[in-house]
């Protein structure tokens, strides 16, 4: 056994800790998405006028 290695109980906290503090994953989808809709909405107000 390593002198540094953790039981099941640490493993799930660690795997907990870094979880809660990676980046925010940057999802190409949705992004497009959001600029699908802002265009959408922008055209409908075009035409309204």
């Amino acid at each position: 056994m390593g002198k540094y290695q953790l039981d099941t109980k640490g493993k799930v906290a660690v795997a907990k800790y870094h979880e809660k503090n990676k980046p925010a994953k940057f999802d190409k989808k949705q992004q497009l998405e959001k600029i699908r809709a802002a265009y959408l909405k922008k055209k409908q107000e075009q035409t309204d006028q």
